[in-house]
């Protein structure tokens, strides 16, 4: 597992790149998510699945107790794209994801040097993203179902973007969130990564309330051909759509 330290030390070279261009957005961010998006084969990912369950979660547990990362996840493709699985963990600032890659990685080599686990290759390819929180739910709790929908935006309006989604979307999702229609929700920006500027997703109790609500919120969004909603589309109209089941 030795080969895990030296991805992850590249990984690291390439965030502190970006450092200096979140340091002035960072007093007033809401944290950052390190998101790692797996490719694997569909024969083999049950097995990555079962691995994660038995040997990651309690190393990744222990990192969110010992105050290295303030939590993380494991998703299950259900239906979208090429990507099958999502490890993430979030955190408070650039420097903590560093610092998270650096806790995880010494101590996924640690554990696994004194076990007989042997690393899965069911999910050999990946992209990793870090993303900064813009806007969320009051909330810290997650359904079992969610969804994303990743954005490519026009990055010389994409902050307008942002405002759009703060006046039109967040006072609908906060009212689906308070009729229990929506467990959460929240709304990323870019920080390194792919193509991908902005990642929206919602959580639910199940998948039928899951896209019951988002087309509800569609229809109250984009009522009465809404000049913000146009504007809105302009600038961050393509996307990809993934229904994710949240494992850990």
């Amino acid at each position: 597992m030795k080969k895990i330290n030296v991805f992850l030390t590249a990984i690291a070279l390439v965030l502190t790149s970006g450092i200096t261009f979140a340091q002035e957005e960072e007093e007033e961010s809401k944290g950052y998510t390190y998101a790692t998006y797996l490719y694997c084969d569909t024969n083999k990912e049950s097995e990555m699945d079962k691995q994660v369950a038995e040997f990651e979660v309690p190393i990744m547990d222990k990192l969110v107790e010992d105050g290295a990362m303030n939590s993380w996840g494991w998703m299950r493709h259900h239906t979208g794209g090429e990507w099958r699985r999502i490890r993430w963990f979030s955190v408070d600032s650039i420097e903590g994801a560093i610092e998270g890659i650096d806790a995880m990685g010494e101590a996924m080599d640690a554990a696994y040097e004194d076990s007989d686990v042997v690393a899965s290759d069911a999910c050999p390819q990946h992209d990793d993203y870090i993303w900064q929180v813009q806007s969320t739910s009051d909330t810290d709790e997650r359904g079992p179902v969610g969804m994303s929908v990743y954005y490519s935006c026009k990055i010389t309006d994409e902050a307008r973007a942002d405002e759009i989604f703060e006046e039109l979307f967040v006072p609908v999702l906060n009212q689906y969130v308070e009729d229990g229609k929506l467990t959460s929700w929240g709304w990323q920006s870019h920080v390194i990564g792919g193509w991908f500027r902005r990642l929206q997703t919602m959580t639910a109790p199940d998948y039928a309330t899951l896209l019951a609500t988002r087309q509800e919120a569609l229809d109250t969004i984009y009522a009465d051909d809404s000049e913000l909603g146009a504007e809105f589309v302009e600038i961050c109209g393509p996307h990809h759509d993934y229904l994710w089941d949240n494992i850990h």
